[in-house]
């Protein structure tokens, strides 16, 4: 078994073993230094941790056991969210590597991972004092953060993502897809960090007060938050902020609507009027400057996000009408306007910017389930919010609201995840080529079979780029690309036709890889094919395993992320019970 197990490491495996054994070593001497200052702080003998967290305290007015981690983990996350754009960008346009260290985009996910679960180490470390009425009694005169033990556990789960992300692809292969469960491990723990420490900051602040000079600098440390909370909700819309989905179109659009609701009407709740521009502003001063960086100056497919202004001014127009009627009120009224307004915003927004543009066949099934996320998502952006401003004005929320408020969201996104094979559908190709590309001319059987299709185009990518060629109709059944497809070299080029609950590709060419092994899908110039599922022509190089492994895999993700969700909603709630000192706005 374990002779097999590393025999994997081939470049479509998992990481070759001579990288394994420093990879081991350089970690595990990391983490007994870190350890050990740890340790050595709480016995007095190291005071490295008390000056930082002094010096701390003048960068963000907080006591230093809230300051110092909370820089740590604003920094680490954008080093992390640079690296995993950079990482996507790379994988979709040059495929897979041949180790995790072979990919320099690896290492400020693996730094900024690190620093997550070292803020979050941090905080227990330097332990709360006793004015932290939230505080949680971890041993005689050692009070640990609420935010700081939630940060922990996000960090302390991303980090052990990277090394459990090797074993997989050991067992089953490369999965090039966002959503596969270490993949997931990982984001979700970066993703929802700023949450953590924005608890964190807010306990801080109630333990100890501010004084009226740095009330203004604080705001912008909680505007950065905000802004990060954003950034952290949109993460699994990257997929099709690339135009490589390998689900169904109707989750964008819940997505969307998810991150804004919960995102913008948290930061109105806690920053007060503005409070969901100001985070929307932050989210765009981040993000922008990082697409940039990874797609026109690193030459990488540019990414495309979506705006979140309109919602934004949703959120301050609900606030404006619903705020004297409580967190629930706003929270629900919000959801709606987000749902509604917002969702036809972002639909137009698609025809505008996205490189898939959300078409009429997705309705109604996309915006009915893109309400219900908003409403549930502003219910649970409320309980957030109104619990992180608790000492200023209670939240009196239910707590079984926010519970049912997640059920209703796990439904949402449990229904497009199931997917069938659909009917058989043959293709029969013709290509006129020309330096290595060709223009493509593809007549279907059935002749309907992409009719009210909610994507149906050329896909290639992994050949140096990635290109998205529209088909435009010629005759009955009968399509063309609107632009040359390649043909030749590294590239995979394929059909992909998404209708109804199925999602199919019919290969036109795809390069010999020795390496899964895998023979090459020449493209002649004329050829008939039939439609395939499309995960299986896009994540070829997974290969067989038992099933229930998979299914194992899966299902520990969904016990982390209720774990998460429980961790997140106990804190949530535990601030507001305790949180003590009354801050003025």
């Amino acid at each position: 078994m374990l002779t097999t197990f590393l025999a994997a490491a081939k470049p479509a495996g998992g990481a070759p073993v001579q990288d394994l054994i420093p990879a081991a070593l350089v970690g595990g001497v990391l983490a007994a230094v870190v350890l050990a200052v740890g340790l050595g702080h709480r016995s007095g003998r190291i005071t490295l941790l008390s000056r930082l967290a002094a010096l701390s305290e003048h960068i963000t007015p907080v006591p230093g056991w809230a300051a110092l981690p909370v820089l740590v983990t604003l920094n680490s996350l954008l080093i992390a969210a640079f690296g995993f754009f950079w990482d996507v960008g790379t994988h979709i346009d040059d495929g897979r590597d041949s180790g995790p260290f072979a990919n320099a985009a690896h290492y400020p996910i693996l730094i900024g991972l690190a620093g997550v679960a070292l803020a979050g180490f941090l905080a227990a470390v330097l332990g709360a004092d006793a004015r932290d009425r939230a505080a949680i009694d971890w041993a005689p005169n050692w009070r640990i953060p609420l935010g700081g033990a939630l940060l922990l556990l996000c960090g302390g789960l991303a980090i052990i993502g990277f090394p459990l992300d090797d074993v997989w692809h050991r067992i089953f292969g490369q999965d090039v897809t966002l959503w596969g469960p270490t993949h997931v491990l990982m984001i979700g723990g970066a993703s929802l960090a700023p949450i953590a420490a924005w608890l964190l900051l807010v306990e801080g602040r109630c333990a100890a007060g501010v004084r009226r000079s740095g009330r203004l600098r604080l705001l912008g440390w909680e505007v950065q938050l905000a802004g990060a909370t954003l950034i952290g909700l949109s993460t699994l819309q990257l997929e099709f902020g690339f135009g490589v989905p390998q689900f169904q179109l109707a989750f964008h659009p819940i997505l969307i609507a998810l991150a804004a609701s919960i995102g913008l009407v948290a930061a109105r709740l806690r920053l007060g009027r503005g409070g969901a521009l100001a985070a929307t502003g932050a989210y765009l001063v981040v993000m922008t400057p990082l697409v940039l960086i990874v797609g026109p100056l690193f030459g990488h497919t540019f990414l495309h996000f979506p705006l979140y202004i309109v919602e934004a001014v949703l959120v301050e127009l609900a606030g404006l009408a619903f705020a004297r009627r409580g967190p629930l009120a706003l929270g629900a009224g919000a959801g709606v306007l987000i749902g509604t307004v917002g969702v036809a915003a972002e639909w137009a927004w698609s025809h505008i910017a996205m490189p898939l543009p959300w078409p009429a066949s997705l309705f109604p099934e996309g915006p009915l389930l893109a309400l219900v996320a908003a409403v549930a998502g502003g219910v649970i952006g409320a309980y957030i919010g109104g619990a992180l401003a608790a000492p200023r004005r209670p939240a009196a929320m239910p707590r079984l609201v926010p519970a049912a408020a997640l059920a209703a969201l796990i439904v949402c996104l449990a229904i497009p995840m199931h997917t069938t094979a659909g009917p058989p559908i043959h293709a029969a190709v013709s290509l006129e080529r020309a330096n290595g590309e060709a223009m493509a001319t593809v007549k279907l059987e059935p002749a309907d079979a992409a009719r009210d299709a909610k994507w149906f185009h050329a896909m290639a990518w992994q050949g140096g780029g990635s290109r998205l060629v529209q088909l435009r109709r010629t005759g009955p059944g009968t399509y063309r690309t609107t632009a040359p497809i390649p043909v030749h070299g590294d590239w995979k080029t394929v059909i992909r036709l998404h209708h109804g609950n199925s999602i199919v590709a019919l290969p036109v060419y795809l390069p010999g890889d020795p390496a899964i092994p895998a023979r090459e899908v020449p493209a002649p110039t004329h050829f008939q094919r039939a439609f395939q599922v499309d995960h299986e022509v896009l994540r070829r190089e997974e290969k067989g395993a038992a099933p229930w492994l998979a299914g194992a895999a899966y299902g520990a993700l969904g016990v982390i992320a209720l774990a998460w969700l429980a961790a997140i909603g106990a804190a949530v709630a535990r601030f507001e019970r305790r949180s003590g000192v009354a801050v003025a706005a």
